[in-house]
């Protein structure tokens, strides 16, 4: 009886940290994508650099792959010079464990059309974060439509 008893506390307690994670992840990434956002919104590259790691990809509907935190900021400075503005991610779903997790997320943020008016623009986008040794998110790779 003891041994069946030590098996389900071990059992439980082995469990638990996983249950933990899993539930973690979606906090963990709506977290990383208000700091996200905010970053986008003050038209700061180099933070939004800083949200990637070292060997991160972007892959944009442009199909002109990013590579590395430099590449990174360098697109987002020029999506900042043509006036794009007002950013916001909204969590369609995440998950993960201690090493890796996801997000899927709708997009939308403001533009200019043709005749410089300011003009809406929305999409899909995959993120897949590494966690750090702080418990921290990184992006390792991001793609949008």
């Amino acid at each position: 009886m003891k041994l069946a008893q030590t098996s389900t506390l071990l059992i439980c307690l082995l469990g638990a940290p996983e249950i933990s994670l899993a539930a973690d992840a979606k906090g963990d990434v709506e977290k990383a994508y208000a700091a996200w956002d905010a970053a986008f919104n003050k038209h700061d590259e180099k933070a939004i650099g800083a949200s990637y790691v070292a060997t991160a990809k972007l892959m944009p509907p442009t199909h002109q792959v990013a590579s590395g935190p430099a590449e990174i900021e360098k697109f987002f400075a020029g999506l900042f010079a043509s006036g794009v503005t007002d950013h916001k991610l909204e969590m369609i779903d995440a998950g993960g464990d201690d090493k890796v997790v996801f997000g899927t997320a709708k997009w939308s943020a403001t533009g200019k059309d043709k005749e410089g008016k300011p003009s809406p623009f929305s999409g899909l986008a995959t993120h897949v974060f590494e966690r750090q040794a702080d418990g921290s998110l990184k992006l390792r790779l991001q793609t949008f439509n």
